[in-house]
């Protein structure tokens, strides 16, 4: 073979290829490049391929690739990027949008201020801290009662009781949080203006003994005794007793009316809940005629709480003995639920915004312990207090939850979230912050 010219064999030439064979290799002919072929021969090792430019070439590689499918970085891939699930939980029909999950909520295990208060008397059947919807704190340390005004901040004394009438064994606002009521250990009760700063009146001859317990509907002022009797008092009229429900034989520990004043939850001593109606209250003669009573608790029962989000719901918690939280259908009576706690029930709490319940306890931990309802899983535990808890008051916008103890501690808890957006100023102050110059309630 002569150096100079160069003769391409036969079987490196293209066949002729059949219809039925012409999708397998080359389906376009005239894009192939006869003079590279021959170059690529005889001189393709000495260059680089890559470095050939010639428009026949690159229209032959990319006919290639797209007939033999050697674009592999396109295999198994999607044209477009796939829409974001919305949730991990996958629905199996495709008209069904998968639910949202809520964030669970961050909920600070530990108090965020604790304050002195000395003279707290450790007595399961009274009731001596409420706070009042006009943002005022209320609370009974011996024969005094001190407000703490969460607005400004200030804490003041309204009132110290005489030595032969106390000490004070109840206090309670108002709806309007305007007029403080104040059981006393003598079976009085008097009635407290706290813009003004006086006494307005002086409920007498309801009761034998210490008044325990207390419950504003309205203009009436229901009071519960260690006599065991339920006494309704119109603060309106001189002679103020409009009613009287017999049904405890021991101390009334527990007095809650109901959200829409209808209905009356009475706790006390001898382990029993009953569940009184309203119109009672137009009769002055004494009456047993109570709507359900409730006796599965065995011990006695203070912790009462009306469901914010279902009228006819109740919680009930049992002292030492019981420790349990009860849940009641008071228009048909039956017990829903029966939760064991392993420790004494002081109090509960509802949320104002949260299907969530709140309850405080005694030994042996003498915690605070948020539930999720109706699952009544445990949501979270508060401890800090060295002994039990018997009080607690919810502030006006349900954020913050004020706990006192036999310790003679009062501690401020942000239990159930953050208060709802503002444009005031003035309300966005938190309360926590306002009371964080203040060390002791005396």
């Amino acid at each position: 073979m002569d150096s100079d010219t160069c003769t391409v064999p036969d079987h490196f030439l293209p066949r002729k290829l059949s219809k039925q064979n012409l999708d397998r290799f080359i389906p376009n002919r005239s894009a192939m490049d006869f003079d590279f072929a021959n170059y690529a021969l005889t001189q393709g090792r000495k260059r680089n391929v890559d470095e050939i430019t010639s428009a026949s070439r690159k229209a032959y590689m990319t006919q290639l690739a797209v007939v033999m499918n050697q674009n592999r970085t396109r295999i198994l891939a999607f044209r477009n990027k796939p829409k974001a699930l919305l949730s991990s939980n996958h629905s199996d029909s495709p008209h069904q949008n998968p639910k949202s999950v809520k964030p669970r909520r961050y909920i600070p295990q530990n108090s965020e201020r604790v304050l002195d208060a000395p003279g707290l008397m450790d007595d399961f059947y009274l009731n001596l801290l409420d706070w009042g919807s006009a943002n005022v704190l209320a609370i009974a340390l011996g024969d005094t009662v001190y407000l703490w005004d969460a607005s400004s901040g200030s804490t003041s004394e309204l009132v110290t009781i005489d030595e032969d009438k106390g000490p004070v064994t109840s206090i309670n606002w108002t709806q309007d949080g305007l007029d403080l009521a104040v059981g006393l250990d003598n079976s009085e009760v008097q009635l407290w203006d706290f813009v003004s700063n006086r006494q307005v009146r002086t409920l007498i001859g309801g009761h034998e003994s210490r008044v325990g317990s207390l419950a504003w509907n309205n203009h009436i002022l229901t009071t519960g005794g260690m006599d065991g009797k339920i006494v309704n008092n119109d603060v309106r009229i001189r002679s103020s007793i409009v009613g009287t429900y017999l049904g405890h034989t021991e101390e009334v520990c527990g007095l809650k009316w109901s959200e829409s004043g209808k209905k009356l939850a009475s706790g006390g001593n001898y382990n029993v809940v009953h569940i009184w109606d309203h119109r009672s209250v137009a009769s002055s003669k004494p009456t047993r005629q109570w709507l359900h009573r409730f006796e599965e608790h065995t011990a006695a029962v203070r912790a009462l709480a009306w469901c914010p989000f279902q009228a006819t719901l109740l919680a009930t918690g049992g002292g030492v003995g019981d420790g349990k939280i009860k849940f009641w259908n008071t228009h048909t009576g039956a017990c829903l639920n029966s939760v064991e706690t392993g420790s004494q029930v002081c109090s509960l709490l509802w949320s104002q915004r949260e299907r969530e319940l709140l309850s405080s306890h005694g030994f042996t931990q003498n915690q605070l312990t948020l539930w999720k309802y109706p699952s009544m899983s445990k949501m979270a535990e508060l401890n800090g207090h060295t002994s039990r808890v018997l009080f607690m008051a919810q502030s006006p916008n349900g954020c913050t939850v004020a706990s006192a103890a036999g310790d003679e501690n009062l501690r401020l808890w942000n239990v159930f979230g953050e208060p709802p957006k503002t444009t005031k100023k003035a309300a966005s102050k938190n309360y926590l912050e306002l009371f964080s110059h203040v060390n002791s309630l005396r």
